[in-house]
């Protein structure tokens, strides 16, 4: 029989939306928002030469520009206000969640509960301001030293990097409020806003090429199939984990009553490490191909050859690339799980595996299980990212929407669907109560 859970959650219908006057005004809110962020997007900064600036962005393309292009919605292209994005957040992010699984005095801030998430949200908000300013000045100073500035001099790039670190500090307002007081994560949605922002744009120029000839009717077909195959692919792999039983022992309490005995899951999915691999594994690779592109003719001959070797859907390139996606979902899947502590957590609570003794041996248990999926997961991440980089470079396909893309718009558009469900639910539960307290006080 289902649960009264499972009975709200198949009654949910757009009835029921309609009554969440709470959930539609956090849609409103949320949506307002991305409005304002994509607006901003094409507020050119100060003193910037358009003309200069499309010739650079031709200069630059294959490089880091093309994904933090995507990114920030085109942003960079526009050289808008919000050119650098939300980035410097997310490099602050992942590497305070790195420190605090090296730095114990970060590690034990991060056990006291909510005084300690506050401070480290501090931190991250520090790192953000500084990895900003750095990026930024680095930003300023090349389109001054490449000729794109219309008043050339130190005044223009303390302006123009102003103009960008308050930009990217005003984007994690954005995504803070979005947080606390829309639907979903803020700095997910921010991102994902601008990846789905320039999606019409890959889709007509891939249909343009159709009408010119260069691309077949039968291949076009090819791409919209193999795309819907892919995304349901990556929603399975997304939604896949490995659930490892439980088991809590009876114990007995005041006056003979026995209380525990229940049994319990440790979910770990096969893909722990996220989008996290293939957007380290991107920066490394494309770095030479960028300095390439800012030096032009100039750059020193070593530079040159490894440009070469390392050019898009390259065998070299390919294999580097399939080496850092499965290095970094290892790094970073033992830096976000750690079986020790789980290990120890069971313990303390009387849980165990059943068949396996608490402590160290469950500790092996938990690392042997996680290992194996992380092997599944690194092999799926590899394959996801290296579809698009075959259709780039061996049928010309501007088609841009795989690999880093594609995961961060699956993995947030499920994640703000379930949040959704949630608000929708607790609506229910709400009304229930509501209806149970009418019913005794006519009682």
């Amino acid at each position: 029989m289902a649960s009264a859970a499972e009975q709200l959650a198949a009654n949910m219908s757009w009835k029921a939306f309609g009554k969440a006057k709470d959930l539609q005004n956090r849609l409103l809110f949320t949506l307002g928002l991305l409005i304002v962020y994509r607006l901003g997007t094409y507020i050119p900064l100060p003193g910037v030469d358009p003309e200069q600036l499309a010739a650079l962005v031709e200069r630059a393309q294959g490089g880091i520009g093309d994904i933090l292009n995507t990114f920030t919605g085109g942003a960079i292209g526009r050289m808008s206000i919000f050119a650098l994005g939300i980035m410097p957040y997310i490099s602050a992010s992942i590497i305070m969640q790195l420190m605090t699984s090296m730095v114990p005095s970060l590690e034990k801030l991060k056990k006291e509960g909510e005084q300690g998430r506050k401070k480290i949200n501090q931190y991250t908000r520090y790192g953000t301001l500084a990895l900003a300013t750095v990026q930024a000045w680095g930003m300023a100073s090349g389109l001054d030293s490449n000729g794109i500035s219309s008043d050339p001099g130190m005044f223009f790039r303390i302006v123009a990097a102003t103009t960008l670190v308050g930009g990217t500090m005003f984007l994690m307002w954005l995504g803070e409020q979005i947080t606390a007081r829309g639907v979903g994560n803020g700095i997910s949605l921010i991102i994902f806003c601008g990846i789905v922002a320039e999606l019409p744009g890959a889709i007509a120029q891939t249909l343009s090429l159709g009408q010119q000839g260069i691309l077949s009717p039968a291949i076009i077909i090819g791409i919209i199939i193999m795309a819907i195959v892919v995304i349901a692919f990556v929603v399975f792999m997304e939604r896949a984990q490995r659930r490892i039983l439980i088991q809590y022992p009876k114990r007995q309490v005041n006056q003979g009553k026995m209380v525990g005995g229940e049994n319990s899951h440790l979910p770990l999915k096969v893909n722990t490490a996220g989008v996290i691999p293939p957007i380290f594994a991107s920066s490394l690779l494309i770095l030479p191909l960028t300095a390439v592109g800012f030096f032009g003719q100039g750059g020193p001959d070593w530079l040159t050859t490894v440009t070469s070797l390392l050019g898009r859907g390259q065998p070299l390139y390919l294999g580097l690339y399939v080496a850092l996606i499965v290095f970094f979902a290892f790094f970073y899947t033992a830096v976000v799980f750690n079986p020790e502590e789980v290990s120890e957590n069971l313990k303390r609570h009387g849980g165990f595996v059943p068949g396996i003794r608490p402590g160290k041996n469950t500790s092996k248990y938990l690392d042997y299980v996680l290992t194996r999926l992380t092997v599944v997961g690194a092999i799926y991440l590899s394959l996801v990212c290296l579809l698009p980089e075959i259709l780039t470079s061996r049928m010309s396909v501007p088609f841009y929407f795989g690999g880093t893309s594609l995961l961060i718009i699956v993995s947030v558009t499920m994640d703000t669907v379930s949040q959704i469900q949630s608000h929708l639910l607790a609506h229910q539960y709400e009304g229930l109560i509501q209806r149970s307290k009418l019913r005794g006080r006519k009682r």
